[in-house]
């Protein structure tokens, strides 16, 4: 709609996780780190967890285009006991044939394989997305499946990826032999004020454009009101553009990003941080730049 009005070949702040949009902020980098490390490494479990929008899954796809010939990753997104057995998840994202298998036939199927592709110097991998959707039962599933090692290799590796309330999950005491195989262990935090800027500036250069459409109001109105998680970022940035393309700008600044969340706001479906009460706008701006860290704590 707006990208001929903004010299763009694509829109940069589409919410479908495309690993070619990926910033690598402080935060983000360092959950990359971890995640390659764990995979050139083979170390025991990997946990990562972050809050909703904070980019887990765009960093998932990053990983899987990554990653060589020589390990073999599999994807488990149904986590829901309402979608059926785990198990059976867990085979056919090896494309392995469970069908009318009971539980033990499907467990030495599994495991055949994994000593096969091990044969084959191939790594296997499970990924396991949404895994806060997990019950006690089915980590201790997950564990049993981890046993089934060579004497100085993982034959399966595991990297659980999902929001806090895993880690919550995790925190119970029958767990513990669980978390005491986790060797790497991140936690994705929001973007800072700084990274938001150069997050909303990296995706606008990536899609072809200006990477300074926003003004430095406008980025830092921006991050206050998306908290710093990129996929609200790219919610509000992308209202932003638009409403910029129907008053003819080539530019955003506050007053732009003010009328979306405003909008948004009496619509009564926002996810933004709300406006705060008795502030006007013109001294809404003002603390936005020179008391963000108060505006925050009293609006948290």
């Amino acid at each position: 709609m707006y990208e001929a009005h903004f010299g763009l070949h694509e829109k940069p702040f589409s919410l479908l996780p495309d690993p070619r949009f990926l910033y690598a902020g402080r935060t983000h980098a360092m959950a990359m780190h971890m995640l390659e490390y764990g995979l050139a490494e083979q170390t025991g479990y990997v946990v990562l967890t972050g809050e909703v929008g904070t980019g887990k899954t765009t960093l998932l796809r990053h990983l899987l285009r990554s990653v060589d010939n020589h390990v073999l990753i599999g994807l488990v997104t149904n986590t829901h006991s309402s979608f059926g057995e785990l198990m059976k998840w867990i085979m056919l994202a090896f494309d392995l044939d469970y069908t009318d298998k009971d539980a033990v036939t499907q467990h030495q199927i599994f495991t055949d394989f994994l000593i096969e592709r091990y044969a084959h110097g191939q790594r296997v991998v499970l990924i396991v997305d949404e895994a806060q959707n997990l019950g006690r039962e089915a980590l201790e599933q997950l564990r049993m499946l981890s046993n089934i090692n060579a004497e100085s290799d993982h034959l399966l590796q595991l990297i659980l990826v999902g929001q806090p309330e895993l880690r919550q999950l995790l925190g119970n005491n029958s767990l513990r032999q669980f978390v005491q195989r986790i060797s790497i262990d991140y936690h994705l935090k929001p973007l800072d004020r700084e990274d938001t800027a150069s997050y909303v500036r990296h995706r606008l250069e990536t899609a072809g454009g200006d990477p300074d459409v926003f003004d430095s109001v406008a980025l830092a109105t921006v991050h206050y009101f998306a908290r710093g998680l990129p996929r609200l970022v790219n919610s509000l940035c992308d209202l932003s553009l638009v409403y910029a393309f129907a008053e003819d700008r080539t530019d955003v600044d506050f007053d732009t990003v003010f009328n979306v969340i405003e909008t948004r706001v009496q619509d009564g479906l926002s996810t933004f941080r709300p406006l705060p009460e008795s502030e006007t706008r013109a001294n809404l701006r003002r603390r936005i730049v020179d008391e963000p860290e108060t505006l925050v704590s009293e609006n948290a």
